[in-house]
């Protein structure tokens, strides 16, 4: 089934509707949520490159799809077809383009279209129920296929994104060592540079490594 459905901005990850019914019957949903906003975060940040894509995360599994600039995420149970769970998404997208499609890079506030969340729950219904005849013949449909969309742990993905973080830490801390060591603005400069250039080489390598 499924379970939670949300929509960002990838540009800045800002959060623009979501299904305000969704998520009652999971434990922990706050918990998926914090992962979902994480996720797009690390699209805002460019970690993320691939268009489409699911990520396992305990019992559930997101899916996502990224088209004008806008990421359509939905969180199902693993054992929901991923066929019908990226049509839900198209789905979605081709509405809320329709809808909202030139407001969409002027949002300037979070849930800017909340009230999308009616078409939300009125499509999640007729994808619920994966024995209907419509759900049967979208699965049958052999003109849309998901076989190779790529499929990866939560904590691989996200974690590329914790690396980045950390390193931006680390070179933020440099700058301050260096702010409080450095009479001279000049040397203070260079100093700044050279830190922030190795931080940033070792940092790459390291992402580079654990991928």
């Amino acid at each position: 089934m499924v379970k939670l459905t949300m929509i960002a901005r990838v540009t800045d990850g800002l959060p623009l509707a979501e299904g305000l019914d969704d998520g009652r019957d999971i434990q922990d949903v706050d918990f998926y949520k914090q992962q979902a906003k994480s996720l797009f975060k690390n699209l805002s940040m460019g970690q993320i490159e691939t268009s489409r894509m699911s990520v396992e995360t305990g019992p559930y599994i997101f899916h996502y799809i990224i088209e004008g600039r806008v990421c359509y995420l939905t969180m199902c149970d693993r054992v929901y077809p991923k066929k019908l769970a990226f049509q839900y998404l198209e789905d979605l997208k081709n509405e809320f383009e329709r809808v909202n499609g030139s407001q969409i890079e002027t949002a300037a506030r979070p849930y800017a279209f909340i009230k999308f969340d009616t078409f939300i729950q009125k499509t999640k219904k007729l994808y619920q129920d994966t024995r209907t005849q419509r759900n049967i013949t979208k699965l049958n449909d052999e003109l849309y296929e998901v076989h190779q969309i790529m499929t990866r742990n939560v904590q691989e993905v996200l974690g590329v994104g914790e690396k980045l973080d950390r390193c931006c830490s680390d070179t933020r801390h440099a700058y301050a060592a260096c702010g409080a060591r450095s009479g001279a603005k000049s040397t203070c400069v260079k100093v700044k540079l050279r830190v922030a250039s190795v931080v940033t080489f070792y940092c790459i390598l390291e992402i580079k490594w654990h991928n």
